[in-house]
């Protein structure tokens, strides 16, 4: 009498053996992606900057450079460019002081509830701008708001709109007074600058190319 053989698809013993390659084989790539994630989303260094090394999230000495954003044919959008080096409210800051300005510019985003409004690295509210790349919006390099607000560079005339809002209405929706003083709008100016530097993989989509559709656009090219 021939013994009949029993097909592999109802082996018990196969699907333990599957289910144990296909558990052990997810958690060893979800280990590797764990650490190439944490590895590519680490903040950078003053070193990085200096040595023109880039990294995602470049460190908080970013906002004494040049920020610009430049389309990337491999990569098929938009990614921050770090240029040379400029005063950022007249100075150059130092590692800790950058630090805790941006610390600071964080606290006051989160204090005055910015993003009930705004939105920022896709999260919060779209009833106004998108403030992800709001250092690179042409409105502010154009030199429109400068001339408006008396003031001679982007970041001052930045700080000045945040403080006075009610005196430069520059949208349909108008951004209330929500009472910042001179310290948290430098501080704020500095939060933005260095988000402008993130490499968010393109987000907001097409940013330079509707900017540079403007008149006086940002330097994106």
């Amino acid at each position: 009498m021939s013994k009949k053989s029993a097909s592999v698809w109802t082996s018990i013993r196969f699907w333990r053996r599957s289910a144990a390659w296909v558990t052990g084989t997810a958690t060893v790539l979800l280990i590797w992606l764990t650490f190439d994630t944490m590895g590519q989303i680490g903040m950078g260094s003053d070193a990085d900057l200096k040595n023109g090394v880039t990294k995602r999230i470049p460190a908080a000495t970013v906002i004494n450079y040049h920020i610009d954003y430049k389309y990337d044919q491999k990569r098929g959008h938009e990614v921050p460019v770090i240029g040379e080096k400029e005063d950022f409210f007249g100075k150059q800051w130092s590692a800790q002081e950058a630090a805790a300005l941006l610390h600071k510019g964080k606290l006051t985003e989160q204090a005055k509830n910015c993003m009930d409004c705004h939105t920022l690295l896709g999260n919060g509210g779209y009833y106004a701008p998108d403030l992800t790349k709001a250092w690179l919006d042409t409105k502010w390099n154009d030199g429109t708001m400068e001339g408006i607000t008396g003031k001679s560079t982007k970041e001052e005339a930045m700080a000045e709109f945040l403080m006075h809002p009610d005196k430069y209405p520059t949208h349909a929706r108008m951004m209330p007074d929500l009472g910042i003083t001179k310290d948290e709008a430098v501080a704020l100016v500095a939060f933005l600058k260095h988000m402008s530097a993130i490499d968010t993989n393109g987000f907001p989509r097409n940013f330079s190319q509707s900017a540079k559709r403007l008149a006086g656009g940002t330097h994106a090219h």
